[in-house]
């Protein structure tokens, strides 16, 4: 057994509605303590210890795997701006990817914004990006280390050289302009005191315009104190008469929408929506008639319009009705009505005439997302004024390939292939169904190279997610394509809680359901050691953020299921996530510490608290980032405590806290790179993987 480096136990303790719960590593939320900071050294160090009995010469032969798989130049899907063409590109190993301007789709271009360039290590990542109609002026938000907080600035896209304007303290990667030019709409809370950037909770958002060329003290737009937990998202109608905001309660998907006429001096904001009982997703306006998708009435959801003058729902008018196909979303380019559905939790496009007649579906391959291969989002461009739109798809095995399609004739062309060194010709991907504990039919990916092939033994890498309303789709990730190169099986299971089967399937995995995701996520591992492809000892599972904790939950209840578990910074104390950050707002999933009854539901399945001193746990390791201000990097310092102590078993216990790091978005290359290498090097040790350099 290893021997840990010691962590000291305090004597706190609280009291959660007449039951009193131990804290003894509540000093490890203090990220910034000197104590603090010599437990990261020393578990950082152990952890790298651990890892090099993997051998050098297998480590380095991971990174190198890793870099060849990198290595491949990407491009993002491009979109115009009154007759100029935007791109992101990213030549192979650049930490960053950069946007270029061009006169076409397909012009060569020239470097507009390279974020290379604002960092010597790669961590300033620009994490939004918005362009003024005519496309003359660009606004950019940056981030650093990770963190969530952003900088706006604004570049004039014809000399390349940005203004004076700098937006400090913003919170969103959105910023939406003013038809004339004249300035940008942003959220943004209070700004944070010095020294509580990365802990302190932070909330009351607003909505703020920053005129240009002006100093930052900027209009308050937008502003509900009353209810700190609201998140207000500013968008400005394409005839640029509105400014349409749509208002979430914390992170659940339902959300009321108001409208400011910006063609009337003085006029204030009207609810379309005034409440929280149906999501409202905008997607354009002609007029005063606003298009929303909306899962009123419609499980899987519909796009209806909605009359500024009768918003009522009893005025609504359906224009495309429910499909058996989950609406993702509606975008309305040359006069059409793109619609981006999941079927069986993989991408569909489907054109509609405005009227929600004369539908076509988008030719292209089964098993894939519709995403960008250089941003997070959705992939998928084009322009009210034109019949040509581009969209970019992504699998388990195919790193990204970008698409045209003209909304006229119907044609679909591959405009750039796949250029990764894995060829998605030697994967096979299907889908499996595995029923749940109650009985639930739940579906998985599972993808491998052709001649793997089920013999009980097969390494397998089990990904899950399960929360908050978000769609698991086939997706391409540098790691996952090294295990699957090496010969692993790479199964990811679409979990209750998730957005892949509507709104039922959400529900039925938050609050007083959120058991069901990890029952779903067990038997999903049942399955696969009871099919003949692997058992126990050789299957890891693996998550981030809610995927964190879903690994935590399923670690802690059901150890004798792993061979390893690799969790990606989790939340894994449920009794006190809502005291940081934005931790607050994910109430509308969990449910509330500070409630008795959902105190219970959270109690019952938070990891921290369900560790069983002496009990046998498998291999795991827990990986986070000293900036991240998402979940907060206490969760994962505490359960890692709390784990080495309670581990009564051989196999390691690991945590590695990458620095200059947050969450997860705008990671660069080379980080994704060393933290991938090490994983590969995990799993090598946990599983007895074959070595690469055998």
């Amino acid at each position: 057994m290893l021997s840990y480096p010691p962590t000291a136990m305090g004597q706190q303790a609280d009291d959660y509605h007449g039951e009193t719960i131990a804290d003894p590593y509540r000093w490890l939320e203090n990220t910034n303590a000197p104590e603090t900071a010599a437990w990261i050294a020393a578990q950082n160090a152990l952890t790298q210890s651990v890892l090099a009995g993997a051998g050098a010469d297998e480590r380095a032969a991971f990174a190198e795997l890793l870099t060849t798989l990198a290595d491949y130049p990407r491009y993002g899907v491009p979109f115009e701006r009154g007759g100029r063409w935007f791109q992101f590109r990213n030549s192979g190993l650049q930490d960053q990817p950069v946007l270029f301007a061009m006169d076409s789709p397909d012009d060569e271009g020239r470097l507009l914004l390279d974020p290379n360039k604002l960092s010597e290590d790669g961590t300033v990542a620009v994490s939004g990006i918005s362009v003024t109609s005519d496309g003359t002026l660009l606004a950019y938000a940056t981030s650093a280390s990770g963190s969530d907080w952003q900088t706006w600035r604004v570049r004039d896209t014809g000399t390349g050289e940005d203004l004076d304007d700098v937006v400090e303290w913003a919170k969103s990667d959105t910023a939406a302009w003013r038809k004339d030019k004249s300035g940008f709409y942003y959220m943004a809370p209070e700004p944070p005191e010095a020294g509580s950037e990365y802990l302190a909770a932070n909330s009351h958002r607003r909505i703020l315009f920053h005129q240009i060329g002006s100093t930052q003290d900027d209009e308050i737009v937008f502003s509900r104190p009353e209810h700190p937990q609201w998140y207000p998202f500013p968008r400005v109608s394409d005839d640029g008469r509105f400014l349409v905001l749509s208002v979430f309660d914390g992170t659940a998907p339902q959300a009321q929408v108001h409208v400011l006429d910006l063609s009337e001096p003085g006029a204030e904001f009207r609810p379309l929506i005034s409440d929280f009982e149906s999501i409202a997703d905008f997607v354009t306006s002609s007029g005063t008639t606003f298009y929303l998708v909306t899962d009123h009435q419609a499980e899987r959801k519909r796009l209806v319009a909605v009359e500024l003058d009768q918003p009522d729902r009893q005025h609504w008018t359906e224009i495309v009705g429910q499909a058996p196909d989950t609406l993702l979303g509606v975008h309305q380019f040359g006069g059409k009505f793109v619609c981006h559905y999941l079927r069986n939790a993989y991408s569909v496009l489907r054109v509609h005439d405005t009227d929600g007649g004369n539908a076509h579906e988008v030719a292209m391959p089964s098993f894939c997302s519709v995403a960008d291969a250089c941003r997070t989002g959705e992939g998928i461009e084009g322009h009210e004024d034109s019949n040509l739109m581009h969209f970019g798809l992504t699998s388990f095995a195919d790193s990204g390939s970008l698409w045209s399609h003209d909304l006229t004739t119907g044609e679909t062309a591959q405009v750039r292939a796949s250029g990764s060194a894995l060829d998605p010709a030697l994967y096979t991907l299907e889908q499996v169904h595995v029923t749940s504990a109650d009985g639930t039919d739940v579906t998985m990916f599972i993808t491998r190279r052709h001649d793997v092939q089920p013999n009980g033994d097969v390494p397998v890498l089990l990904y899950g997610y399960g929360g908050f309303d978000i769609p698991i789709t086939p997706s391409f990730d540098l790691m996952h394509a090294a295990w699957l190169s090496e010969g692993g099986l790479l199964a990811v299971a679409n979990l209750r809680g998730g957005g892949e089967y509507g709104r039922a399937w959400h529900d039925g995995g938050r609050l007083a359901n959120k058991q069901n995701v990890f029952d779903d996520f067990c038997a999903s591992a049942r399955w696969l050691a009871s099919s003949g492809w692997s058992r126990a000892g050789r299957i890891a599972i693996q998550g981030g953020s809610n995927g964190g904790l879903l690994v935590g939950a399923c670690l802690t209840q059901h150890p004798e299921l792993f061979g390893a578990c690799i969790a990606h910074v989790g939340v894994m104390d449920m009794l006190r996530f809502d005291k940081f950050t934005v931790g607050a707002a994910w109430v509308a999933d969990f449910g509330s510490p500070g409630d008795p009854e959902q105190y219970q539901w959270v109690r019952a399945y938070s990891p921290l608290h369900n560790l069983k001193k002496g009990q046998a746990y498998p291999a795991t390791l827990l990986l986070t980032g000293d900036h991240d201000d998402r979940v907060v990097p206490g969760h994962s310092f505490k359960f890692a405590a709390a784990l080495q102590a309670a581990q009564a078993g051989d196999a390691p216990a690991l945590i590695r806290i990458e620095t200059a790091a947050g969450h997860g978005a705008g990671k660069p290359t080379s980080k994704i790179i060393a933290e991938s290498a090490d994983i590969l090097a995990f799993l090598r040790l946990a599983l007895n993987t074959p070595s690469p350099v055998s």
